[in-house]
């Protein structure tokens, strides 16, 4: 059995076993959240307008910047993959069909891109931010618009660009630290 077989059947199950009412209510509403990242842009401005937490404000913009460019700029124009629900036209989705490519889910790969900026800075509210990012992830599960993979892939990039930009602002606080003792 093919790995999109597979991820077809898992998204099946989710359809046939998991749909109700409620969720096909709250699930396309979940799912604007993550639209463009929009939650986490704005979650980003609040801890950047805040003083003390402004240099986690930071971080979690460095790793967005770092996430739209290689997340949407690069990756997903290099893997190219198809969407399910062009796999599996017979499905009816809740949602507009989105236009660019699955792999990895741009929706979990922002999520969890400032989810891990918040964790690799031992900020505690990594932990509603990922209880967020896994709902926002299921969504797309949920709504047919993402494998699987893609949600994993979203997840694993997500996290790596936090670190990235942990790094990166640990850098540029260094080398500014380093200039003021010149």
């Amino acid at each position: 059995m093919s790995l999109n077989l597979l991820e077809i059947g898992i998204l099946d199950f989710i359809q046939q076993h998991l749909r109700t009412p409620f969720g096909d209510a709250v699930m396309p509403v979940v799912t604007v959240l993550g639209n463009g990242g929009i939650f986490w842009i704005i979650l980003t401005l609040a801890l950047l307008l805040i003083p003390k937490t402004r240099r986690l404000g930071c971080v979690c913009a460095v790793s967005l910047l770092i996430d739209v460019a290689l997340c949407n700029g690069l990756i997903k124009n290099l893997v190219a993959r198809t969407r399910p629900y062009v796999v599996n036209p017979d499905i009816v989705l809740l949602i507009e069909k989105p236009g660019e490519f699955s792999f990895p889910s741009g929706h979990a790969a922002a999520s969890f891109t400032v989810v891990g900026a918040l964790l690799f800075n031992k900020s505690k509210l990594w932990i509603p931010a990922g209880a967020l990012a896994l709902i926002i992830a299921f969504s797309r599960l949920y709504l047919y618009v993402h494998y699987p993979t893609d949600i994993l892939g979203g997840m694993v990039f997500g996290l790596l660009f936090g670190y990235l930009g942990t790094l990166i602002v640990r850098f540029v606080e260094k080398q500014i630290r380093k200039r003021k003792k010149e």
